[in-house]
């Protein structure tokens, strides 16, 4: 709450509204409290464990953080603006473990798969209404302490991307904002991948 109020603050106006995004009731609530004209799902959560060791309850829950929010929020989303005769656009933030997993992350990796057949899937069912929808899919995105937390994996990163670097919040920021755009008109149903050319190897 604390960082959305001072995003707001920052940003000049806006206001701040919460909720659990994997429970139904709570999402119904949040559009009868406010209507937004565009939005970006970002809820996720990114806990590792092995797959043998991963207990059905970690597994729901993390279904339940990456997928199910953001099927309540486009299906929402999307009747809401139906029912009012708008447009409307929605990205969501995929990543690139959706095609290409990592050891430890089966559960986080499959639920951003699914959440790019979601996106396929919604731009196929309301473009009929002027809805867009699409997806962001960042590779490693630098944050505060990440060298210093992940060092190994900093590493193998830099040494194999071809643009040289890691990923800033802005370079997501900017694909999003494109995708959201009217620079993105005839764009629907497709996945942007914001990961410095990492995806250009070969894996063999």
């Amino acid at each position: 709450e604390t960082a959305a109020r001072a995003l707001v603050d920052t940003l000049g106006h806006g206001s701040v509204v919460q909720a659990d995004l994997a429970d139904e009731s709570a999402v119904d609530a949040l559009f009868a409290d406010s209507a937004p004209t565009l939005v970006v799902h970002n809820a996720a959560a990114q806990p590792v464990a092995a797959l043998g060791d991963m207990s059905f309850e970690d597994w729901r829950d993390m279904m339940a953080t990456n997928l199910d929010s953001a099927f309540l929020v486009t299906q929402r989303a999307a009747l809401a603006w139906i029912s009012a005769g708008r447009p409307g656009a929605i990205v969501n933030i995929g990543s690139t473990e959706a095609l290409d997993p990592a050891a430890g992350h089966a559960h986080y990796a499959t639920s951003k798969a699914g959440l790019l057949m979601l996106t396929r899937a919604a731009a196929l069912e309301f473009g009929s209404s002027n809805i867009r929808v699409n997806c962001v899919s960042p590779g490693l995105t630098d944050r505060e302490g990440l060298a210093r937390d992940w060092p190994d994996g900093v590493r193998r990163w830099l040494d194999r991307v071809p643009l040289g670097r890691l990923g800033s919040p802005n370079d997501v920021a900017d694909a999003v904002l494109f995708l959201l755009s009217p620079a993105a008109r005839f764009i629907s149903g497709a996945n942007l991948v914001v990961d410095g050319g990492m995806s250009a190897h070969s894996k063999w």
